[in-house]
């Protein structure tokens, strides 16, 4: 059975891009991040509920806007249950001596993580802002995927899809 999210007042002042996040414990709403444009609200959205994820949280977040001059409450995912751990690591298989991630070559390992991490970093931030904020553990799989993949300018073009998708009114 789906939990029923606690209704969220409308935020003070005019209308603006706003995330509010619900404290349970105290059943109140805190002003989370604003901003006169979306992007930079749900991209502030998606850091918040990775972070709490990652510390084994839960959050209910409401976004709120601006519509035709007036505040409009947009509807925001609900969360995905947390996936359970697999019971053990798959063991990644050795590389061949001379490539990337060999013992004899540890300088351009170094730089192949780094370079798949910054794809991550990317792709994950250009899902922020289309407002894709919420994902679960087969998203990130996903966008993992993609990211060891996929070459850097493509990951920029792809993000920029991504960022133009999230900037158009809903």
């Amino acid at each position: 059975m789906e939990k029923q999210r606690p209704r969220c007042p409308r935020p003070p002042g005019e209308p603006r891009w706003v995330a509010m996040f619900h404290d349970p414990a105290r059943d109140t709403w805190t002003v989370g991040a604003e901003s006169p444009h979306p992007g930079p609200v749900r991209y502030a959205v998606g850091d918040m509920t990775r972070t709490v994820r990652a510390r084994g949280g839960e959050m209910t977040v409401a976004l709120w806007g601006p519509e035709n001059g007036a505040w409009h409450l947009f509807d925001t995912p609900p969360a995905p249950a947390p996936a359970p751990a697999p019971a053990h690591a798959p063991v990644p298989e050795s590389p061949a001596p001379g490539s990337p991630g060999s013992p004899d070559s540890p300088e351009p390992a170094r730089l192949a993580e780094r370079m798949t991490d910054r794809r991550h970093q990317v792709l994950m931030a250009g899902l922020s802002k289309a407002g894709l904020y919420d994902l679960g553990p087969e998203d990130g799989e996903a966008v993992r995927v993609l990211a060891d993949r996929l070459d850097e300018p493509t990951v920029r073009r792809v993000t920029h899809w991504l960022a133009a998708a999230g900037s158009r009114p809903h």
